[in-house]
């Protein structure tokens, strides 16, 4: 496993783990990093069936090509995702398949308050701001306001055809400085009705389809829309596992054993879908934790960044999921179980605090004056 974290539940799981530099959210990648990170773990693993990039990689088409000339991509290839990813291709190509998508512009525009800022390849809406000059400065573009409600259809895809999986709610945790944050997604449960009409959700799964064929996706992937009432506009397509994974992996089968399946060219059977409802959100730090105390971590908590890790203010500390026989429940507990863990935080450095006067111990992996979680 190759990150910039090294989260505890990472570490447990994986049989070995590299730690890159940087900060996630920043645009760019460590390139020589990353590839010496995978190199390394291939010859650790005795070699390796292939690769599998999580987010990060949306801008770096090059990289992606530098990594599957060394390496076997379980996934979408460097062309598959310079299309997607560059915001004027993408642009061309849902209007040459006829697919609605909010118009972009380099600017200048009129309006600049009909607008939004956007970073080309970012990921997560932390990058997102409401468009004040009216025109976008190097490696970002300018995205038309739509209104409606942020859903995504995850799905897989083998080049030719999907196989939809589910649709994910989405919502936001604005901050001062980020008004367009992620906070996290949620499944309904197979008895509930779905987030958006049946006449809509089979349009947004044959758009998802045509755009697969296009670019010969492979792989887990979502369709990121925005829908009002009847209408609805394609915002993305993220052409790789995502956020959403905790959300989406409740069958009897692995997800990333059917992402892996998919990427080779083998459509995997899909079971059915869960009974309940399940959702995951993000936990963002309240304030700067200069060294995390030693946690009693509960089991719903993922993401759990190491003992004597620095996480600042407005970072994701961590992401807690919930199960529950209804949308409304899993929202509940989801809101329930990020105070818990805040007062758990409060409750630990204050006991830690007083019992030791010293220098927090560092875990393995751990080099003092890393840089900062997220």
């Amino acid at each position: 496993m190759l990150d910039l974290f090294g989260d505890e539940d990472t570490l447990a799981l994986a049989a070995h783990h590299r730690t890159l530099p940087g900060r996630f959210g920043a645009g760019d990648r460590d390139r020589a990093g990353v590839l010496a990170g995978l190199e390394d773990l291939s010859a650790r693993a005795g070699g390796a069936l292939g690769v599998v990039l999580g987010s990060g990689f949306e801008g770096a088409p090059d990289l992606i090509a530098e990594i599957a000339a060394r390496h076997r991509l379980l996934g979408a290839g460097p062309e598959t995702v310079a299309v997607l990813k560059d915001p004027f291709r993408f642009a061309a190509l849902c209007e040459r398949l006829a697919i609605p998508h909010p118009a972009v512009s380099a600017g200048p525009v009129a309006e600049p308050g009909a607008w939004l800022l956007k970073r080309a390849g970012g990921c997560g809406g932390s990058h997102i701001r409401a468009s004040a000059a009216g025109a976008a400065p190097p490696g970002h573009y300018l995205q038309a306001r739509r209104p409606g409600r942020a859903v995504a259809l995850n799905f897989l895809a083998d080049g030719y055809t999907i196989e939809p999986l589910v649709f994910t709610e989405q919502w936001q945790a604005p901050s001062p400085l980020r008004p367009f944050r992620y906070a996290g997604a949620l499944a309904r449960g197979r008895d509930e009705a779905g987030p958006v009409p049946a006449a809509l959700a089979a349009a947004i799964a044959e758009a998802a389809l045509r755009l697969a064929r296009a670019t010969g996706l492979v792989g887990l992937a979502s369709a990121d829309c925005l829908v009002d009432g009847d209408a609805w506009w394609l915002l993305e397509i993220n052409p790789r596992p995502g956020a959403t994974l905790d959300v989406l992996d409740r069958r009897p089968t692995p997800l990333l054993i059917q992402h892996i399946e998919a990427a080779l060219g083998r459509m995997p059977a899909i079971e059915a879908a869960p009974t309940d409802a399940t959702g995951a959100e993000i936990c963002y730090a309240a304030r700067t934790c200069a060294a995390v105390p030693p946690l009693d971590w509960p089991d719903h908590v993922r993401d759990r960044p190491r003992a004597g890790s620095l996480v600042a203010r407005d970072a994701p500390f961590c992401t807690v999921t919930a199960s529950g026989p209804d949308a409304a429940a899993v929202k509940q507990d989801l809101r329930a179980r990020i105070e818990r863990v805040r007062a758990l935080l409060e409750e630990t450095e204050t006991d830690h605090e007083f019992q030791h006067d010293r220098t927090e111990p560092q875990r393995p992996g751990r080099a003092a004056g890393r840089e900062p979680r997220r």
